[in-house]
């Protein structure tokens, strides 16, 4: 069978657009001669519609663009994932469900059996679960057609979360080959997890996969596309690019060339570069402003940006105070004139004097600590604030995973903006970046790569006064946020437990921070944000 993908964008409850989108994507492929078009999950209304599906006009809409897709498709089956209202007396209104379009036939429906509530997903707040699943006749073959999570088996998720398992019953019930509509977001090492997963059930079943997923930033959510198509033997025969839309068609018997592994920087690089242009484009940003100290991670933020916008929608600004180094000065410069983005000077010198002043009288008698650090940082919030009001500019912030989890950033300070771009990297992938963003040539300068880093906030400050060394910390991290370890499970792998212990507190009394942060674009397998529901008070401490 030659399967046509619509590897497409779409947009959160952009109906009519997304309805544009898979009708070219249908004609395209058509007129390369698939026999069946498939989309991406939930395609229609756009991944994930979270509560807009709670709105009274949205479904009824939806199933209007169903409707009207319906009235435009030939010979050649499409199946469009959309939201449905349950059909059943009880349980959750609404279906996540696939349908499937042919003309001269009636509308069939599909929908998912296997609802995700890990992570970043709450699919069951919605929808209700498919109790039994069927093939269908289609184009004279037996086919069984899944929805995303539904394919997913007990050895990837870690654990046997489901009851039913839908591969499983459709291979037994006759499916000849199983489609899969998907909207799985990325995190780094996915789309290689993905195809490994589906070529062991192909190779189980000895039936042929064939795989659609969406691409595009939604939110916090990345989608990285790499559909691809799986043979009976359990080999990749087609594997559709990353982080771009493209329609085409594949089948079994057709080898295509397979794109080279992307590194773990190359994948993360791109997906943050579609976050931000996604973010903008679909909240209807133009242009973005930076704070650029002359450090590495401003650096790798400017840069991203830059290549997701345009160096003409980028607007860098320098806020040096008297603690700034003039080596940091020199390499913002730099930064600014490598990516070719206008640069502004506006020194807080002064202003922070002013405001020292106007609590001589209240702070008598009390050392300047952290207070007056924070200071710097808010007023610089407050600058950049007003430039983004000014002007339009939409603010990001440049604050790591690394820094973020244990607090080490000043909330209404550095923290101010509206996406937070690297927040899900931990800061030594923000040196292998860094790294793979100079691969070319030199765009971050080395000085800002190998001086040791630092807030600048205090005379001869560096971050390992405060904090452990990034390497212990960032391993610690993923340890205990990641993979959920309790302190003791870490020491035991080799770690100090004091070190240990300062982390897990440290990241557990910063909650009520991170609960106020912008927007994070999410690349790891666990991030802050909607995959991450900590209490802000609690006392549990192991």
């Amino acid at each position: 069978m030659r399967v046509g993908f619509a590897q497409i964008n779409t947009t959160v409850g952009a109906l009519r657009s997304n309805f544009d989108k898979i009708l070219a994507a249908y004609n395209q492929a058509v007129s390369a001669g698939a026999e069946l078009v498939l989309t991406p999950e939930l395609a229609l209304t756009g991944y994930p519609p979270q509560d807009l599906v709670l709105k009274s006009g949205f479904v009824p809409d939806t199933w209007e663009k169903v409707i009207a897709l319906y009235g435009h498709v030939g010979p050649v089956p499409l199946l469009v994932g959309y939201v449905d209202f349950n059909p059943g007396q009880k349980g959750k209104p609404f279906i996540n469900a696939c349908a499937v379009l042919q003309a001269g036939q009636p509308i069939r429906k599909v929908f998912k059996t296997l609802l995700p509530t890990y992570d970043v997903f709450d699919e069951a707040r919605y929808f209700e679960p498919s109790p039994d699943q069927e093939p269908i006749d289609l184009l004279g073959r037996r086919v069984g057609i899944t929805i995303c999570e539904d394919i997913w088996t007990e050895k990837y998720l870690k654990r046997d979360l489901y009851h039913q398992d839908p591969v499983a019953t459709l291979v037994t019930k006759g499916a000849e080959l199983i489609l899969n509509l998907s909207s799985s977001p990325f995190h780094v090492g996915k789309p290689a997890l993905r195809r490994s997963m589906v070529s062991e059930l192909a190779r189980e079943y000895g039936i042929p996969f064939f795989y659609c997923n969406g691409i595009g930033g939604n939110d916090e959510l990345i989608f990285d596309g790499n559909s691809f198509v799986i043979d009976s033997q359990g080999r990749s025969v087609a594997v559709l690019p990353s982080f771009e839309e493209q329609v085409s068609v594949h089948a079994t018997e057709q080898t295509s060339p397979l794109p080279a592994e992307q590194s773990p920087e190359e994948e993360i690089y791109r997906a943050l570069v579609l976050g931000v242009r996604d973010y903008f484009l679909k909240c209807g940003f133009k242009t973005a402003v930076i704070a650029v100290s002359g450090g590495i991670d401003s650096a790798v933020t400017a840069a991203i940006a830059v290549e997701a916008l345009g160096r003409e929608n980028v607007t860098s600004v320098s806020l040096p105070s008297q603690y700034s180094s003039q080596g940091s000065l020199d390499d913002a410069e730099a930064l600014a004139r490598n990516l070719g983005v206008p640069r502004h000077v506006l020194p807080i010198k002064e202003p922070f004097e002013v405001i020292k002043g106007q609590f001589k009288e209240i702070f008598a008698g009390k050392r300047e600590d952290t207070t007056e650090e924070n200071m710097q940082s808010r007023l610089r919030g407050l600058i950049m604030m007003a430039l983004s009001n000014k002007f339009g500019h939409l603010l990001l912030t440049t604050g790591n995973k690394s820094e973020i989890s244990v607090g080490y950033c000043t909330i209404y300070g550095d923290m101010c903006g509206g996406l937070a771009v690297i927040s899900d990297v931990p800061k030594t992938m923000i040196y292998r970046l860094a790294r793979w963003i100079n691969r070319e040539r030199e765009i971050i300068p080395e000085n800002t790569i190998t001086k040791p880093p630092s807030a600048e906030l205090r005379l001869n400050q560096i971050d390992q006064d405060t904090l452990p060394p990034y390497e212990i910390l960032d391993a610690v991290l993923q340890l205990y946020v990641e993979e959920h370890l309790s302190p003791e499970d870490i020491a035991r792998q080799g770690f100090d437990e004091a070190t240990v212990r300062w982390i897990q507190r440290h990241v557990d009394l910063n909650e009520y921070k991170r609960r106020q942060a912008a927007l994070g674009l999410k690349v790891t397998s666990l991030a802050f944000g909607i995959g991450w529901r900590m209490p802000i008070a609690q006392r549990y401490l192991r």
